[in-house]
């Protein structure tokens, strides 16, 4: 039986090839090249203070795609002071790893991601003690989500299941607190 090969497939299984052996290019792939790969781990978002969203695959394999994590870090911004930080990538991977359990595909809504130490001391000062001084959020290992269509103690659970870090709980709030910190619960 012949396989008739065509230019674009083969560039794209060329790229694929690169990625496998942990050769990662500045990967600007079109994205219907990046869904059609079976390593890929993908999320999407809505941040709920901007309106700003993105659905991207930010991993192939055991490789965190560069491009999708600047994205990644830009979108989880300080919302307060613009302030771009760096999010651990393995916050990702437990996202999508939460969402997985759940069997989910819906986007996170996002009430914090990335918080600057300026702003972490003004919402410490003002939020009557419901902000860590050395908060994960200001590191990038925290992030504070929803998600749509799945009740919030259906979100704690699945992300206290994974035991991938901390997870709290704040059902006034209208939200889950993850992060990749040592595992505990609150």
């Amino acid at each position: 039986m012949s396989k008739t090969h065509h230019p674009d497939r083969r560039r794209f299984l060329h790229r694929s090839a690169g990625l496998a052996a942990g050769a990662v290019p500045a990967l600007v792939a079109p994205r219907q090249a990046l869904a059609s790969l079976a390593q890929r781990r993908e999320l999407a978002f809505y941040n709920t203070h901007t309106q700003e969203r993105v659905d991207l695959v930010y991993a192939v394999g055991n490789q965190f795609l560069p491009d999708s994590l600047d994205t990644l870090n830009h979108f989880l911004r300080d919302h307060y002071s613009g302030e771009v930080g760096v999010m651990d990538p393995n916050l990702f991977d437990l996202l999508h790893q939460v969402r997985s359990r759940l069997g989910s595909t819906g986007e996170f809504e996002v009430i914090s991601g990335y918080r600057c130490p300026t702003t972490n001391a003004t919402l410490k000062s003002t939020r009557g003690g419901g902000v860590a001084t050395h908060s994960l959020h200001m590191v990038g290992q925290a992030i504070d989500v929803r998600l749509p269509g799945v009740p919030l103690t259906a979100l704690r659970d699945a992300a206290l299941s994974l035991q991938g870090g901390g997870v709290g709980f704040y059902p006034r709030e209208q939200f889950v607190h993850i992060d990749t910190g040592r595992v505990r619960r609150w």
